[in-house]
């Protein structure tokens, strides 16, 4: 472990990685205004090839992974998965210390099971190779529908781009919502989507701007504070309830008042960190009639109460 400066994250990189995937932590954490050192490494320490046909130097030895902070298992294309770990890849992850945390993108999930560093956890993967999954490790809790699934000091995420949610997730976590909300400006990416938001979204880009939920989304962030109900929200965006419920989830994957909860849930965090406002006027200030609702929606989603996360996000 390192200590004392940035926090160490190796992506850990095997034969038939994704590029796209292997780029994202590099990306996110290095817009995190210096809190994090991000190396990569394979476990030979030799080049890799990608999915896509060329290589990869790794930037250091194998031998980092013992002073990781974080270790990050990079995805690879489903046709370079195998069932049983290489020697090289156990001995790789032997070297992770034991108060390290682990990391896998979309089915980099798949080496940290087989390395039976998921027995009794739940887990996600992309869900295109769930059923794989669950043929292999199927004692392994998985959860197709997340974009990410955290339990103790292991996260592993969905496919793809969610690799982005999970990485600016970990910022969150570690350094509070203002540095994540700065790190995805920077990466011009969604600053939050929860880790239960569905994996498949059904209509992701809308056919044309009318009929689309996000100007009433937008419109919905600058009155958290306010009764938003579904029958008003359904009103601002000229639609019927039953239309603008269903458009609501395809657009977003989340029901509205799921949608709600997370954007409450956010503004709440922040104003935790920065300013010194007591639970009921924060409740007031993101649209809970009272400070005990606010702390039993913190408890539940987060499982600290709100002086508790104060206090660790802005020591």
């Amino acid at each position: 472990m390192t200590g004392t400066g940035p926090h160490r994250v190796v992506v850990l990189a095997q034969e038939g990685a994704y590029p796209f995937e292997l780029g994202i932590p590099s990306r996110i954490f290095g817009a995190a205004d210096g809190a994090y050192d991000v190396q990569l490494c394979t476990p030979t320490g030799r080049a890799i090839t990608t999915n896509a046909g060329f290589d990869v130097v790794p930037n250091v030895s194998p031998e980092v992974l013992r002073t990781a902070d974080t270790v990050i298992v990079a995805p690879v294309d489903p046709r370079f998965l195998r069932r049983e770990l290489s020697a090289e890849m156990a001995a790789a992850l032997e070297l992770v210390p034991d108060d390290a945390r682990l990391v896998s993108i979309c089915t980099g999930s798949f080496t940290l099971a087989a390395a039976g560093l998921l027995v009794g956890r739940r887990a996600s993967t992309h869900w295109q190779c769930t059923p794989i999954f669950r043929d292999w490790y199927p004692d392994i809790e998985l959860d197709e529908n997340v974009l990410f699934t955290g339990d103790g000091s292991v996260v592993t995420s969905a496919g793809a781009a969610s690799g982005i949610d999970l990485c600016l997730h970990l910022i969150r976590e570690d350094h509070g919502v203002e540095m994540a909300t700065r790190a995805a400006r920077r990466c011009v990416v969604a600053p939050y989507r929860g880790g239960g938001q569905a994996q498949f979204i059904e209509r992701p880009i809308p056919d044309a701007p009318d009929l689309s939920t996000s100007t009433t989304r937008e419109w919905a962030l600058e009155r958290l504070d306010d009764d938003l109900t579904i029958a008003r929200l359904a009103h601002h965006a000229h639609m019927s309830e039953r239309t603008f419920v269903r458009r609501f989830r395809a657009d977003t994957g989340l029901a509205v008042r799921e949608w709600l909860t997370q954007q409450r849930l956010g503004a709440a965090r922040r104003l935790l960190e920065t300013t010194d406002l007591g639970v009921d006027a924060i409740a007031a200030e993101v649209g809970y009639a009272t400070g005990t609702s606010l702390r039993r929606h913190l408890a539940s989603h987060l499982g600290v109460s709100p002086s508790t996360y104060r206090r660790a996000h802005r020591s």
